[in-house]
């Protein structure tokens, strides 16, 4: 357990790292003056001053803050919100944007460190009645050899790049059972029938084997863009598939997150790596929703501001409104904490 703890601090710090320098980078040249840059959340365990800057270490290790002069109030000195609308707007998304340049990093270093591997032939086991894998042709005992031209390795290439093409239309290459190959089309379902899934097949790989791989450096870039592009992806369908209904809102707090975090630590380096950049864009996209207290919120203000033609909500207003919205996800995490430890006292996990 502690060292479960110890690992998920040390992605987590890497990560608020990554984030609150975007925003302190960005300010700096920008003249903004940086009152203070924190790593966790306050009471103030340690700090030192550098210039015109506090850099502090807090009790709560559960974020960071970049404490400008004047974040909602032009009339402060090197204020924040009296720089111009596109300086205000790169400083306040520059965390974001570090969140997605961190995942390169780590993907880049998951790929070119050996790690294990499963790889086998993906066979399809039975094929649900009036599925799109029906319709298109494909019968127990097919090879599914690639999806859009991408080779698969394992079952899990499989189901990534179906969860990524949600409604749009794939090109299946099945090799059939008298070894004849065919591209087959189909469009994976939303809403398939319960038990089902989006295609509408069983599979298994049946000779299933363990290799030892690390990436050549001169590959790892392009890997390492295409992890992120699907990462993404995934997430923007996880969205859309719990907005449509399909599936059931899951909530994960810090607990839960750390729990993650052991798990794919006990596999191996490489599997923490790709879960610390998973985790890295996560936090890059949930802080640009239009939520009080997330940097997304205050962008929402700016944007206001924008359409408003330079009128501006009150600083006391705007400070009030992330106030309670901070009050509000302190809320929701303690809930989801809760949840957490009931789960793990339970036995139960999150990872698949």
């Amino acid at each position: 357990m502690l060292i479960t703890v110890l690992i998920f601090l040390g992605v987590l710090a890497v990560i608020i790292i990554a984030h609150e320098l975007g925003h302190f980078i960005t300010a700096k040249a920008s003249g903004v003056e940086v009152k203070e840059f924190g790593v966790g959340l306050p009471p103030r365990l340690f700090s030192v001053k550098r210039g015109e800057t506090i850099y502090s270490l807090n009790a709560i290790p559960l974020g960071g803050f970049t404490k400008m002069s004047g974040e909602e109030d032009p009339g402060a000195p090197r204020s924040l919100a009296g720089k111009s609308f596109g300086i205000r707007l790169l400083v306040l998304s520059a965390g974001s944007l570090m969140n997605f340049l961190l995942p390169l990093i780590l993907f880049a270093i998951a790929f070119m460190v050996p790690h294990n591997m499963v790889i086998g032939d993906v066979l399809v086991e039975d094929v649900a009645s009036g599925s799109p894998a029906a319709l298109a042709g494909i019968e127990p005992g097919d090879r599914i050899v690639s999806i859009n031209g991408k080779p698969l390795e394992n079952s899990s290439d499989l189901q990534r790049y179906i969860q990524i093409s949600l409604g749009r239309e794939i090109v299946v290459r099945v090799e059939h059972g008298d070894l004849t190959v065919e591209d087959v089309n189909m469009v994976p379902r939303w809403r398939p029938p319960e038990g089902q899934g989006a295609v509408g097949i069983v599979i298994s790989m049946p000779e299933a084997t363990v290799v030892r791989r690390s990436e050549p450096f001169w590959r790892v870039p392009s890997l390492a863009v295409s992890a992120c592009v699907e990462t993404m992806a995934l997430f923007k369908n996880g969205i859309l598939s719990m907005l449509a209904g399909t599936t059931s809102l899951k909530l994960t707090g810090p607990v839960g997150i750390a729990q993650m975090t052991g798990e794919a630590a006990k596999v191996g380096i490489s599997p923490l790596l790709e879960f610390a950049a998973f985790l890295s864009l996560n936090i890059g996209l949930i802080n640009l929703f239009p939520l009080p207290a997330l940097d997304g919120g205050r962008i929402g203000f700016l944007l206001l501001e924008k359409v408003r033609r330079g009128r501006r909500v009150s600083p006391k207003t705007e400070g009030k409104v992330h106030l309670i919205g901070f009050l509000l996800l302190m809320g929701v995490f303690a809930a989801v904490t809760y949840s957490d430890i009931l789960r793990i006292v339970g036995g139960g996990s999150l990872m698949p």
